[in-house]
């Protein structure tokens, strides 16, 4: 009990930075009609419940099913079982991410159906199972978590010279939101998995991140191939007209069973995966394999309650507030308050609970979780401030963030302890989650629509893509930092 209420407490913690600062705005800068305000406020407490909820379900469910799996295709010692699993696991657990087909959903309708929705959900997928399969077999053979994924970004480089403007936002936006609530906390638990048979511990601590950051440079790659090979060099479209409901509880209805059915469908792969694992290999106790159905029956309730607040209940207030602010004169308020957003969503984001704690754990408490959440809220917080800077300037461009983004990224690996550049690749897929792809995404979009000149369609993809890549970076100068401690600690010992 004291667990559940200790999640409770974080999660409560978290989530009212936002709807605080959206209720001042309410009653200062930004009024907000009055039924969208007491969705915002149901969405609130809806979210609070759903992700204690997940949460939990995580822990007991998910988590385990991860570690079982990992450590199974381990201990077989036959690496082409390793290949041909995390091939599998990587199609069902992607192809079922919630995430993934609500930026597909979008992609096909702003494209008029030019990119069907269900052919970038398989095309995403085949990306993510080759790619983490590739992490595994890396994990397996020991090969340096720098090199490879070098080799993945010089690769994704010469794509980008060879991919229209659209289809290089949308192919990070999906590297961004194919690691969503779901996949996160499994694709984590199976690398701990694999990493636990390590010899030495510390190799294993290394190993037990990176996975999900070589997993997501697989659905960019894998989004930019189809692009040079279909030769669709651009894609336009106009963003559908949205009505906006004066009903209170319409919206929550209606999302729910959609929502619902998604969920479902988004745990099936893993549940059956795991019940034939079990009757093949696994043979659990009986009370185990209900501890972890009942698991993942928290998990589901947690994910609907959270995926409906967040949809009805947050996403219209979002892009109002946005319009609003800055259809004001001065336009330092939409950039100060994008910083503030950015920084307080992370907070609630459910993967990066997943991952945070994650990190805490496998170190034991030496990279202490409030650390990794502050730095993981500072560079989203500068992710969504650029992005906003860039809807204001039209004349910036997405590459120009990125190409100079990755650089420095990817410089840094060479001087950050291993063990933080998995944990900041990790970060990166973890950070944009359904908080940011729906209420951040609907703020960016306000602000869009209000500026004269500005392309809600071009704005409207490619800040997933920012909010996927600062963390990469900021968790990376916290490594350098966390390095230059020790060696001024040894210095003076």
């Amino acid at each position: 009990m004291d667990e559940v209420f200790s999640k409770f407490k974080e999660v409560l913690y978290s989530v009212l930075p936002i709807t605080l600062i959206v209720i001042v705005l309410n009653f200062t800068l930004s009024p907000v009609a009055t039924p969208l305000i007491i969705r915002f406020i149901i969405g609130a407490v809806l979210i609070i419940i759903g992700l204690t909820i997940f949460l939990i379900g995580v822990d007991i469910g998910i988590t385990p099913i991860g570690n079982t799996m990992g450590s199974t295709m381990a201990k077989s010692n036959k690496l082409w079982i390793v290949i041909l699993a995390g091939i599998l696991l990587g199609f069902f657990v992607s192809i079922a991410e919630p995430d993934l087909h609500i930026l597909a959903g979008q992609v096909a309708a702003v494209t008029s159906g030019l990119i069907a929705k269900n052919i970038l959900v398989v095309i995403v997928s085949i990306g993510i199972a080759v790619f983490l399969s590739i992490g595994l077999t890396r994990i397996v053979l020991n090969f340096p978590i720098h090199k490879l994924l070098t080799l993945i970004y010089a690769v994704i480089l010469i794509l980008a010279f060879m991919t229209s403007p659209e289809f290089l936002a949308i192919s990070f936006d999906a590297s961004g939101a194919t690691t969503g609530a779901l996949t996160v906390p499994f694709i984590l638990a199976l690398a701990v998995g694999v990493s636990k048979l390590k010899k030495h511990s510390q190799e294993a601590e290394k190993d037990s991140f990176g996975l999900v950051g070589i997993a997501s440079a697989g659905a960019i790659i894998s989004v930019m191939a189809m692009s040079i090979i279909s030769k669709t060099d651009k894609v336009t479209g106009n963003l559908p007209q949205q009505t906006v409901s004066d009903a209170i509880v319409e919206p929550f209805l209606h999302i729910f069973p959609i929502v619902t059915g998604e969920v479902i469908v988004s745990l099936l792969p893993i549940v059956i995966t795991f019940l034939i694992f079990q009757r093949i290999s696994f043979k659990l106790s009986k009370r185990n394999v209900r501890k972890i159905l009942f698991g993942t029956l928290f998990t589901l309730i947690g994910l609907v309650l959270f995926l409906v607040g967040v949809n009805a209940g947050f996403m219209n207030v979002g892009s109002t507030v946005g319009y609003n602010l800055a259809s004001l004169d001065s336009k330092a308020y939409v950039i100060i308050l994008a910083f503030v957003l950015g920084f307080v969503t992370i907070l609630a984001e459910p993967a990066v609970y997943v991952l945070t704690h994650q990190i805490e754990d496998v170190t034991s408490g030496y990279v202490k979780r409030p650390v990794v959440l502050i730095t993981l809220a500072i560079g989203v917080g500068i992710a969504v401030a650029l992005s906003i800077i860039r809807i204001l300037i039209p004349e910036l461009q997405l590459w120009q963030y990125l190409l100079p983004g990755y650089m420095i990224a990817l410089a840094l690996m060479y001087f950050v302890p291993t063990l933080f550049v998995g944990m900041a690749f990790d970060s990166g897929g973890v950070a944009s989650g359904p908080m940011t792809a729906t209420f951040i995404l609907a703020y960016s979009q306000g602000v869009a629509e209000a500026i004269p000149g500005a392309n809600v369609l071009t704005e409207g993809f490619g800040m997933i893509a920012m909010v996927a890549m600062t963390p990469v970076i900021s968790l990376q100068i916290l490594g350098l930092i966390f390095k230059l401690k020790s060696k001024k600690g040894e210095m003076e010992s």
